[in-house]
């Protein structure tokens, strides 16, 4: 479970292994509670035994390929999440894996998205009630903010924030220049769904502290009564604010500031929209520099995406077009692209995006643009 608190202390002391620096600077990946290295540490340091006698490690979309082909292959996006691959080789680290005294041939071998990884046993047929034809390609796919974005129909170079419980905040870029402050800021690099090509991005609590100020605000109220009521209230949100460091430890707490008679709930739901849609001004910026590119405009998909008020929002604060896109599922969407290619029913993935041609809905910086620009000032 990526929830899993134990490996909360397994980060905290992995410089006994490896400088977090170092492991940054190989993986590329930021220091995350959840990613594999700390999970496969912490069985190394409790449970050995079953280390000493597995076969394989394998991710949840490569444990399901291997249910349905009985072949074990380790999908690169999955692998390019767990801080143990190297970002320039695009294959797991043997430096990483011999510090933690881990065995290369734990890891089958990689695969890239839209591979096929082997085809279907009569007796995954048999359990789907599917026809026993013989040669049934399955596919890999793998990692799902890789599919989201490329579902989301960014081309190179493009931001789009994936909008959820979780603001995920990522572009596919030739490359992915990361510093001590960018690791700091929570910044990272995974890699792309093409092979040959990084997603460097940040990710942080977003529509998961709307639901909290829904839960303590607007109790068994519909969104629409508490956009309705946000949207009466004018930027700066007559001086309420909010911190939304709802997760952060040690001394850091989130906060809301500003509140007098006359605020109402309108205020502080508001308040939450703003403080998260400055906090995605901020990160746009590291990502740009990380990236090496200049945005032009922002791709939205995701549940927040739904949210005109907030959506208009970020056009207002980032001085941009947000496109929405139009796809309910665009993490779906993008792996069939992948699996229409490797069935050879496109010759690319690109091409079956096109064939799908995805549209948006644009919101242009508006009418209070302005006001934004003078409260950032």
């Amino acid at each position: 479970s990526w929830k899993c608190p134990r490996t909360a202390e397994v980060m905290k002391n992995i410089g006994k292994y490896i400088p977090q620096e170092e492991l940054n600077r190989i993986s590329g990946v930021g220091a995350f509670a959840f990613n594999t290295i700390y999970k496969l540490i912490w069985l190394k340091e409790n449970r050995p035994e079953l280390l000493e006698k597995a076969h394989a490690w394998l991710f949840i979309s490569n444990l399901l390929a291997y249910r349905l082909t009985g072949i074990m292959a380790t999908d690169r996006t999955m692998a390019g999440t767990s801080q143990l691959t190297d970002l320039e080789t695009g294959d797991f680290s043997e430096l990483i894996l011999n510090r933690l005294g881990l065995r290369r041939s734990l890891f089958p071998a990689i695969v890239n998205a839209g591979e096929t990884i082997g085809h279907l046993t009569p007796e995954a047929a048999d359990a789907m009630n599917l026809p026993a034809l013989e040669g049934i390609p399955v596919i890999s796919a793998g990692h799902d903010t890789q599919f989201a974005i490329f579902g989301s129909g960014a081309e190179k170079d493009q931001p789009v924030l994936s909008s959820g419980t979780w603001e995920i905040l990522m572009a596919r870029s030739a490359q992915a220049t990361l510093t001590r402050e960018d690791y700091e800021d929570g910044a990272t690099a995974e890699f792309d769904a093409e092979s040959g090509l990084l997603n460097p991005g940040l990710q942080w609590l977003g529509s998961g502290i709307i639901e909290w100020v829904k839960a303590a605000c607007f109790h068994g109220e519909s969104y629409d009564a508490m956009d309705a009521e946000a949207a009466a209230v004018p930027p700066g949100c007559d001086g309420v604010t909010m911190i939304p460091d709802f997760l952060a430890s040690g001394d850091r707490k989130g906060s809301i500031n500003g509140l007098v008679l006359g605020r109402t709930r309108g205020h502080i739901y508001r308040a939450a929209m703003e403080a998260l849609t400055w906090r995605l001004k901020s990160r746009l910026r590291r990502l740009e520099s990380v990236g090496g590119f200049k945005s032009e405009f922002l791709i939205l998909v995701g549940g927040g995406a739904r949210n005109s008020v907030w959506t208009q929002m970020r056009a207002d604060i980032l001085r941009i077009p947000v496109k929405v896109s139009e796809v309910s599922e665009s993490t779906v969407l993008g792996a069939s692209m992948f699996a229409f290619a490797g069935a050879g029913v496109y010759s690319t993935p690109e091409q079956a995006r096109d064939a799908f041609g995805i549209t948006y809905r644009t919101y242009m910086p508006g009418s209070q643009e302005a006001a934004y620009e003078n409260l950032n000032q």
